[in-house]
């Protein structure tokens, strides 16, 4: 493919996903949650599949992005994985991974020594993902509206705070943003819960610099670009602060992880309406 092709193809992806994908100021409907200040949680569990567990893992990078930017309580803060690969809210069984000494019960310091954790209260929040379709599919949503009720009292029964993970659009079909974005926002509002809206990250970044690879060649998961971008994200709505500047970049270069940083920035103050 030669170079001038090449740049027409890009032009032409980045008007479809302008014109197919509001900004995340425009969304429908406005989350009445915006923050989970002023107890920000430092334990998180992640429930739910492979678009958490691609590139090692969303969760350990978001852990390394809060000890990164809180050197001096690093050991407070904790994520723990619970994924199953193509899973929907309903195929998880949300009360027994609160059962004791379970999930949680131990974890490893960054020498790899096993470190029990005191007992009690193991988490102080759930971060919840339906499938990639559920919320949007047609035979599928009523169980997404259905389970985002019965998993976020479960959650509020064992004294923790309830959050919904807004997935992202499949690279061939931007309109699922806002479709996805509508969803889980009504499903947070529902349940008094707070959404983090990876999903409309996503499209932003797209339209500002629709050459930077977010997909896989499935058009669906993660590179590691797009798996760094949705931890900022959810960087921010766990701690109320920016990513910018923030001395983790998974790897990434400086410029791209500072994009990333600053898209997933711009991304939640205009969603949450800051």
């Amino acid at each position: 493919m030669s170079p001038i092709v090449r740049k027409l193809l890009i032009a032409a992806a980045a008007a479809v996903a302008i014109a197919a994908v509001p900004a995340a100021s425009q969304a429908q409907t406005k989350p009445k949650v915006t923050t989970l200040g002023p107890d920000f949680p430092k334990t998180e569990m992640f429930v739910g599949n492979s678009f958490f567990y691609y590139n090692n893992g969303l969760p350990g990078h978001v852990s390394l992005l809060e000890k990164a930017a809180d050197p001096e309580h690093k050991a407070s803060y904790r994520a723990t994985m619970i994924t199953i690969g193509g899973s929907g809210f309903d195929w998880h069984d949300m009360e027994s991974y609160f059962r004791p000494k379970a999930v949680g019960y131990y974890s490893f310091d960054d020498n790899n020594v096993v470190v029990f954790n005191p007992p009690g209260k193991l988490f102080d929040a759930a971060v919840m993902m339906d499938c990639s379709q559920c919320p949007i599919h047609p035979q599928l949503k009523p169980i997404f509206t259905d389970y985002a009720k019965k998993n976020s009292e479960i959650v509020r029964s064992h004294s923790a705070v309830p959050i919904l993970f807004m997935s992202w659009a499949y690279e061939d079909k931007p309109e699922m943003t806002q479709q996805l974005a509508e969803a889980y926002t009504i499903a947070g509002n529902d349940n008094n819960a707070l959404v983090i809206p990876a999903g409309l990250a996503f499209a932003r970044l797209r339209a500002k610099q629709p050459e930077l690879n977010l997909y896989q060649p499935d058009k669906r998961h993660p590179t590691l670009v797009g798996t760094y971008l949705a931890a900022c994200v959810t960087f921010t709505a766990l701690t109320g602060r920016s990513a910018v500047g923030n001395s983790y970049h998974a790897g990434l270069d400086a410029p791209t992880a500072k994009l990333l940083q600053t898209v997933a920035w711009e991304t939640t103050q205009d969603y949450y309406g800051k």
